[in-house]
């Protein structure tokens, strides 16, 4: 096999991006790695570390250059390692590089390289932090409402679990963030698997004493439509949407899985985003009549919002 065969492999396995390095160790000379550049068949990426192919790179081939780039024991993190784990729905610009306390690496346009503030452990390909790690790393400066979605989409998409992360939150002695996802993490521990759903349970049924038997994410009779909140005892169903808008699939589904419910016996109360962080007590209230209607002999209390929403119809 000659030098540009040789190369196949490794250049498939990285996405098509080879080191200088890596091109001698399987025999091709730094004038016919040159050469191939010259005429078109290979891309410099940056100093040293070349896509095989004259192509834009792809987001994996971006994310092997800061690996080599990076050298030995280097790993993506943060967003960049959110998006390989499918924690990110889009390819962030910039690639972050983790490398060993003390190894000054040059940021270029599109990578951004970061001296790791604990030992280094990756896993992977590309090598990357673990979930876990990545969670918290995030976390670390995220804004708290971020918080809540880093966490509960990890979970959500079932890239890690509960238990996994407040181990790896244990295993660390300090982190900026570390009352807030406890929290979360007892609220997961419950059902919870949205932002939303969180905000719901705190500034809903927990700031105005909506005890009420509830299960989250339950599946309906025929298990062709999962409930977000429901009131077992009492045949009541709450739906959360953090979508801004509907279009017309969304909203087909949404009532046809409204009138099934309404088949089964069960009234549906549905809200947004807006309703949830805007108006929350008179979501509370009407959530309250509704249990009342059906039944429900306790007692909402009036959180300390309420005192500035005094229209708010509790009766």
């Amino acid at each position: 096999m000659d030098a540009y065969g040789a190369l196949r492999p490794l250049a498939a396995l990285q996405a098509g991006v080879v080191s200088r390095e890596q091109a001698a160790g399987h025999g091709l000379s730094p004038r016919a790695t040159e050469r191939l550049v010259r005429v078109g068949h290979w891309r410099r990426l940056a100093p040293g570390v070349f896509l095989t192919a004259d192509l834009d790179p792809a987001f994996e081939a971006r994310v092997w250059a800061g690996v080599l780039l990076g050298r030995h024991g280097a790993c993506v993190g943060v967003e960049t390692a959110a998006r390989l784990d499918r924690l990110l729905d889009a390819d962030p610009a910039v690639v972050t590089v983790l490398v060993p306390h003390g190894r000054k690496i040059v940021d270029r346009p599109g990578w951004l390289f970061v001296q790791a503030s604990r030992p280094l452990s990756s896993r992977g390909s590309p090598p990357r932090t673990s979930v876990e790690d990545t969670v918290l790393d995030l976390c670390a400066t995220a804004r708290p409402e971020d918080v809540v979605g880093w966490v509960t989409v990890a979970v959500e998409r079932r890239r890690t679990t509960r238990r996994r992360l407040l181990r790896a939150l244990n295993d660390r002695s300090r982190h900026p963030r570390r009352a807030l996802i406890e929290g979360l993490l007892a609220e997961v521990a419950v059902g919870v698997r949205s932002p939303l759903e969180s905000t719901y349970l705190r500034d809903v049924e927990r700031a105005h004493g909506l005890n009420a038997l509830v299960s989250r994410q339950e599946p309906s009779r025929t298990h062709l439509a999962v409930r977000d909140v429901w009131y077992l005892e009492f045949g009541v169903v709450v739906e959360l949407d953090g979508r801004l808008g509907h279009r017309e699939l969304g909203r087909f589904r949404d009532m046809n899985r409204d009138n099934l419910a309404g088949l089964d016996g069960l009234l549906t109360l549905r809200y947004g985003s807006g309703d949830l962080h805007g108006r929350p007590c008179s979501v509370a209230a009407q959530v309250a009549r509704a249990l009342h209607q059906r039944g429900w002999t306790g007692l909402p209390t009036r959180c300390p919002r309420c005192a500035r929403v005094p229209d708010t119809d509790w009766s």
